[in-house]
């Protein structure tokens, strides 16, 4: 090791301090580039990046774990649809538990500064190799390679550190030692107390396969910040990201003479997954998981006694009751469902759309011409293969195809529903065999809700013929409350109306864009900016980030005794 604590403390300083900045000003600010283009890196990083990924194909991953049992790997690329041909190594849980026990015992007592220097020293080393993190993304996961490297890459491990900052800003806030002075009668007491940072316990990250990085870093970053070692529980078609990040953090850990199992990856099959083998062991005492809302509705239900944190899905919604410009109205909201083909937790599923029609800066629009305005808008997209290869990516599984194929089905034979575009793929222009799906559009009548209320993942937009915009809002808000919503969107040139809503979608735990269109996706959420899920309606019971995402990893012990007295010098 050539740098110490003292050096990485000093040279990550900087880069802490302007993070909890950032998150009391709520500003927007990034220690890294989000773009891929060439002339934002060093010269050659896009091809290196790149020859890692390729050359890791069809080769064993190189990872030293505790307790290796065998080797596993059966993910296939989207884009391809041929194997990836990368074998993992398999651990035996509870060695991977108790290589966990065992360097816990003296990370909790690495200085917590030191603890984040490490944090961010490691998100630096994986942003270096992040044009190889953005191919592994791209052929488990199928979102676009400019979509892999933003927001699989900087924004994730900016969510990262925003768990680092709100991290700091939990632990600064308890002092290591005070001197207590009290008089009790005619007595002065005086106490030396001393307050001591207790991790909770091992933490088991279960990752999603669409953003495996994206809620990974932070509920790592917030663990090892606050003393907790962290095992890594990939999804089995999405192992390869997870795989790079314990690679780096492993060896970021050793270089620094720590313990490298203080993170690990814990690989399974679908066939035979392994979870449940970590949540029911007591050592395991911090749980954080993303992916469906059957699984972890299961766990909010039977974790008892454990830290759990959540983040499902929901059913998002737009609310059209008037705009300025409805082209580029149409156009926003098109682009949020285009987006990584509605794979996304922030991706629309349901317009509502007052029957009778909206007001435009252009006069009265009926709800048919909102709704073919909507159905232009994503034609835009979709038949430009070069445009919707960057925006749409590809369907990670043929289970999203096939039920999206089976609400158009459905959609058919329903009464008053009508389908305005049929689920279609793209061609797309670099893998011709890659599996896309452009959006399935379907009109619809609000009392045909059995199509509309509840999430499918997928493809799908359906415009719903609402008695006015008040009652849109209120089914919206509704629906939210039963199952769940994490990114809500309303369009409207009535400030009353507005105002109005507002108090509904704040009852509702939902948070909510207004009027957004232009440049910025509808559906981006900055770090350090943008509190994503808010923990008040069944879509997840945790908030990407503010202090309560890790003030509860720690714990505080305190002893105290009479204090020594400093003798006194007297002068003769």
């Amino acid at each position: 090791m050539t740098e110490t604590f003292e050096d990485l403390n000093a040279r990550h300083a900087p880069t802490l301090e302007a993070a909890i900045e950032a998150v009391n000003s709520r500003k927007s600010w990034s220690p890294f580039r989000d773009s891929p283009s060439a002339k934002f890196h060093a010269p050659g990083a896009p091809e290196t990046g790149k020859a890692a990924f390729e050359a890791q194909l069809g080769q064993s991953f190189d990872l030293d774990q505790p307790g290796i049992t065998g080797r596993s790997g059966a993910e296939i690329s989207p884009f391809t649809r041929q194997p990836l041909g990368i074998d993992y190594p398999v651990s035996d849980p509870a060695a991977l538990i108790a290589s966990a026990q065992k360097a816990m015992a003296g990370w909790r007592k690495v200085n917590p500064e030191a603890r984040i220097a490490l944090c961010l020293e490691m998100a630096t080393r994986l942003y270096a190799r992040n044009f190889e993190m953005a191919h592994g993304v791209m052929h488990v996961a199928g979102q676009s390679y400019t979509q892999a490297f933003s927001g699989s890459g900087p924004n994730a491990l900016d969510r990262g550190i925003e768990a680092l900052a709100y991290a700091a800003k939990a632990m600064r806030d308890v002092l290591p030692e005070v001197r207590w002075d009290r008089t009790f009668g005619k007595e002065d007491v005086s106490l030396d107390k001393t307050y001591t940072l207790v991790p909770r316990g091992i933490g088991l990250v279960i990752c999603c396969a669409s953003f495996p990085t994206w809620n990974a870093y932070p509920a790592m970053f917030a663990s090892l910040a606050t003393g907790n070692p962290v095992i890594v529980k990939p999804h089995p078609i999405a192992i390869l990201p997870m795989a790079i990040a314990m690679q780096e953090c492993r060896k970021t850990l050793a270089d620094f003479g720590c313990d490298p199992n203080l993170v690990t990856l814990a690989v399974d099959t679908l066939e035979a997954p392994i979870a449940q083998r970590f949540i029911d062991d007591p050592a395991v005492q911090i749980i954080d998981f993303t992916g469906s809302p059957r699984y972890g509705g299961h766990l909010e239900r039977t974790v008892t006694g454990k830290l759990l944190f959540t983040e499902t899905a929901g059913l998002n919604s737009v609310v059209l009751e008037s705009c300025d410009s409805l082209a580029a109205t149409a156009t926003a909201i098109a682009r949020a469902t285009c987006l990584f083909s509605a794979q996304m937790c922030t991706s629309p599923q349901n317009v509502y759309v007052p029957k009778d029609g909206i007001r435009t800066a252009d006069g009265h629009a009926t709800f048919e011409q909102v709704a073919l305005a909507l159905v232009a808008a994503i034609d835009v997209i979709a038949n430009n293969p070069p445009v919707a290869a960057g925006i749409m990516g590809a369907v990670q599984a043929e289970p999203s195809c096939a039920l999206v194929h089976a609400l158009a089905d459905r959609a058919a034979q329903s009464p008053g529903a009508r389908i305005l575009r049929q689920p279609v793929g793209y061609a797309h222009p670099d893998y011709p065999d890659a599996r896309t799906m452009t959006p399935l559009v379907v009109a619809l009548p609000a009392d045909n809700a059995a199509l509309y209320a509840e999430e499918h993942f997928g493809p799908v937009l359906f415009v719903i013929a609402a008695e006015s915009g008040d009652a849109a809002v209120e089914e919206a808000t509704r629906l939210a409350r039963e199952h769940g919503a994490i990114s809500s969107y309303l369009y409207s040139t009535e400030e009353a109306f507005i105002d109005h809503a507002l108090d509904a979608y704040a009852e509702s735990g939902m948070n909510l864009s207004i009027n957004l269109h232009g440049a910025m996706w509808a559906n981006f959420a900055a770090a350090y900016s943008d509190y994503h899920v808010t923990g008040l309606n069944p879509a997840g019971n945790a908030c990407l980030a503010d202090l309560a995402f890790v003030a509860g990893r720690f714990r505080i012990v305190q002893h105290r005794r009479p204090a020594v007295q400093e003798a006194l010098s007297h002068v003769a």
